[in-house]
């Protein structure tokens, strides 16, 4: 990669350079039959990589926009839904609802652990959900949501699964035919953005819808939108040389290759990477006196929120650590200060890993913090072996 820095935030995330060349393409108009076809196929790879038999909608926007589109388009004014949230960005579901109408009821856990399934299957029985959101992997915490746990309960119950995946989809197993526990158990939507595990720039939101998401826009006659109805989109996803509004050209020509590349390594080696990554990266930081938030039985493979031990000044940390090329993120809410985020998903590899764990050992020497930067470096080695 040509990246001068190694960026290991939440996202954006690096960006390999056969992705730049793609983006740095000549631009062209938007109806374009050369465009178009790069267009299509980049939707239909979208489809392939969720495994949908509904509707992908890849459009100009960033993951608010996602959430939005996947909400206005299921859930009508006055309906009500379950917020399951295990961290800030489950929270956010709270404001979109209440914006367009919605009755919201909340669920939230403690910052660092994951919501009961019982909790959840309580609330549920007092009836009358029309869906649940899920936060796949919340940015702020590095936890996970429990599919296998919940997404049974949920439809038992006939409630619609909406699933974030800003910080999961292309790492975290988001198969949208497969069946949890039962054969009705599947997820009906999946939204993400372009700027994380699928590793290109920020700028797209892609939201897929099942075909019972579908049924259920069918039976609102009307959504309180105009870009987010994906009744004025869905003539371009199948089409995309008809017009409703400029798609982002080469942000498309890039998505396109990142696509290609996601499925090129395919989703079930994916998934596997960014297990061993997430724990190669927890158990080396633990040498350095490190704890993530999350008990590695609930941790997000994509990203960690680390706990820093005693006597680390959090910006003068992340600040040395800028000056290595190495950009982490600081934590939020009460969090702040105590802890920062890394980011280890999409385009990233176990060569940039091992030198960021090399590059935050030497920043804790430097603080005077003393660590073995050897054993990490040795521990990381050891968890990462599986895919490498």
């Amino acid at each position: 990669m040509r990246n001068e820095e190694m960026l290991l935030i939440p996202g954006p995330t690096p960006v390999v350079d056969s992705i730049y060349d793609a983006m740095a393409s000549e631009t062209r108009g938007h109806t374009d039959p050369r465009f178009v076809a790069i267009y299509k196929n980049a939707i239909e790879n979208t489809r392939k990589m969720l495994n949908t038999d509904g509707e992908v909608f890849v459009i100009s926007g960033s993951g608010t926009i996602a959430m939005e589109m996947a909400l206005v388009n299921t859930v009508a004014a006055g309906e009500k839904i379950l917020i399951v949230s295990q961290g800030y960005f489950g929270d956010r579901f709270i404001k979109l609802g209440e914006a367009f109408g919605i009755e919201v009821d909340v669920i939230q856990s403690e910052w660092g652990r994951q919501v009961d399934p019982d909790e959840v299957d309580r609330k549920l029985a007092a009836g009358g959900y029309k869906a649940v959101t899920l936060t796949h992997a919340d940015t702020s915490t590095g936890v996970a949501a429990d599919l296998d746990a919940l997404v049974p309960v949920i439809k038992k119950h006939g409630a619609l699964v909406i699933l974030d995946g800003v910080c999961a989809t292309a790492a975290m197993d988001e198969d949208m035919s497969k069946t949890y526990g039962d054969s009705d158990a599947k997820i009906d939507v999946v939204l993400t953005g372009s700027q994380k595990a699928i590793g290109v720039p920020p700028g797209l939101a892609i939201v897929a819808f099942n075909q019972t998401a579908l049924a259920a826009r069918e039976k609102i006659e009307r959504v309180p939108a105009y870009y987010c109805d994906i009744y004025n989109w869905l003539p371009i996803m199948h089409d995309p040389s008809k017009y409703f509004a400029t798609p982002p050209v080469n942000l498309i020509y890039a998505y396109d290759e990142g696509m290609r590349l996601v499925l090129e390594e395919g989703m079930g080696k994916r998934v596997i990477r960014h297990n061993a990554f997430g724990k190669a990266v927890r158990a080396a930081l633990s040498e350095y006196g490190m704890s993530a938030l999350a008990d590695e039985e609930a941790a997000a493979s994509t990203l960690s929120c680390i706990l820093y031990p005693d006597g680390v000044d959090d910006a003068a940390f992340r600040a040395a650590l800028a000056k290595k090329g190495v950009i982490v993120a600081g934590a939020l809410a009460h969090l702040g200060g105590k802890a920062f985020r890394i980011g280890h998903m999409g385009n990233t590899t176990d060569i940039m890993l091992g030198q960021a764990i090399e590059k935050i050992g030497e920043t804790l020497n430097e603080l005077g913090v003393k660590v073995s930067i050897e054993k990490a470096v040795a521990r990381f080695k050891e968890e990462v072996s599986v895919v490498v």
